[in-house]
């Protein structure tokens, strides 16, 4: 590129050579700087990616506990119910069956893991 009073040859010719070397270096950082530039662009298009899939993820997860929570309402007043009547003994056989249950789980997971 030609600027003004800076041609080859002549008076001006060791302040082209100058200017040349701070063009190569402008030229040279401007690079580098775009390189940062794209590798910044790209990780913010990965990270909005990320939010979105996770914030799908909230969403499901808050309508799976949503029903999850109706559900176990439904069946605690069902339990609520039953423990109302005169069938102590076999509300009393159902938290055994349950503590069992949870029992057996949780020795298959800590084996498991």
């Amino acid at each position: 590129m030609r600027r003004a009073g800076l041609g080859d040859g002549g008076p001006g010719n060791y302040v082209a050579s100058g200017y040349s070397v701070y063009e190569e270096e402008n030229e040279h950082l401007q690079e580098g700087l775009r390189a940062k530039v794209s590798a910044l662009k790209s990780l913010s298009i990965d990270i909005g990616t990320e939010v979105k899939y996770q914030n799908k993820m909230l969403d499901d997860m808050d309508s799976d506990f949503d029903s999850t929570g109706g559900l176990l309402g439904a069946t605690i007043g069902r339990v609520k119910q039953l423990s109302r009547g005169s069938q102590t003994k076999l509300l009393c056989y159902m938290l055994l069956f349950c503590f069992f249950v949870f029992f057996v789980l949780y020795w298959f997971l800590k084996l498991r893991g």
